[in-house]
């Protein structure tokens, strides 16, 4: 359980929560679309609980945080890390983003987006030689890519339907079913890409 703050160094294995701590816990709820009311059911602590922590009016038990932590798929670690108020969050060498090759060599994909979001939210830069072919088993259920072309042509195949996308346009397609992507055009293509694994409205 969670005790008021007044009841602070009563020997209790409370947290003493940075200002960050409700943010976080809000954040992540929000970026999976729960619910408080969902948050507890999956953790198991009290609604109103929850509401609490994320207006900072209560110190949470370890316990506490932990089953939120683990119902939003994060580390305690990373709810209970305090903000340190640098602008600047994260900077990737160039050779720490990792590289991502087709099975015919002819495309790269290289992964910009955060790796503790993988599971959520995927974010690449892809670039296709021609005729260079990307295929894709199925992802999770509800699983959306986004794709914008930024050059070239390419052939997006899901299922039996197929589209084909120019610079410029933009294009959203199912990725819960075998897709692929063929570089159809004279010169290379390159889009961004960002593949979103729990599409808003669907279930955990």
């Amino acid at each position: 359980m969670s005790t008021p703050r007044s009841k602070k160094g009563n020997g209790s294995q409370d947290v003493d929560p940075t200002p960050a701590l409700g943010k976080t816990i809000q954040r992540l709820r929000k970026a999976y679309n729960m619910s408080l009311g969902e948050l507890s059911e999956q953790s198991g602590v009290a609604k109103s609980i929850i509401s609490q922590i994320e207006r900072n009016e209560t110190n949470p038990t370890l316990s506490t945080v932990f089953r939120l932590s683990r119902a939003l798929e994060t580390s305690i670690d990373e709810v209970l890390k305090a903000d340190s108020g640098t602008a600047f969050l994260d900077h990737q060498m160039k050779s720490a983003i990792p590289i991502l090759e087709s099975q015919d060599g002819l495309c790269r994909l290289a992964i910009i987006g955060p790796l503790n979001l993988i599971e959520l939210t995927q974010w690449y830069d892809f670039q296709a030689k021609p005729a260079g072919l990307l295929e894709s088993d199925p992802h999770p259920p509800g699983t959306v890519e986004h794709l914008y072309l930024l050059k070239g042509e390419v052939e997006i195949t899901v299922g039996d339907e197929v589209r084909v996308a120019k610079a410029g346009e933009a294009i959203r397609y199912r990725a819960d079913m075998p897709h692929k992507i063929r570089n159809t055009g004279d010169g290379e293509a390159h889009a961004n890409m960002i593949l979103m694994l729990r599409q808003l409205g669907n279930p955990a």
